[in-house]
């Protein structure tokens, strides 16, 4: 059974010691800049996916993938982490 100052293995007391030093300038919190996927068609193409197949795929409308892939539309949220998983590890499309 969990403890209560355990839960998703993230020790809470750690954790707020961690921010009380850090709100006290003593520690300087890690942070990590994430890279931006390559664009959609890149990836797309990698896989040897149409449209409506990648599409299909991560969840999207096709008129939304060809937003992304002409430009006119950035993905955001979601559809980016989403690209960034799909370019590293593409493999997860298809399990």
């Amino acid at each position: 059974m969990m403890e209560k100052s355990d839960l998703l293995g993230i020790d809470l007391q750690e954790e707020l010691a961690a921010i009380r030093q850090h709100k006290s300038g003593k520690d300087i919190l890690r942070t990590r800049k994430l890279e931006s996927p390559s664009d959609a068609a890149t990836i797309r193409h990698r896989l040897g996916l149409t449209q409506e197949a990648f599409a299909a795929l991560i969840g999207v409308s096709v008129q939304t993938l060809r937003n992304w892939e002409q430009g006119t539309r950035q993905p955001r949220g979601a559809a980016l982490a989403l690209l960034r998983i799909v370019e590293k590890h593409p493999t997860v499309l298809f399990s």
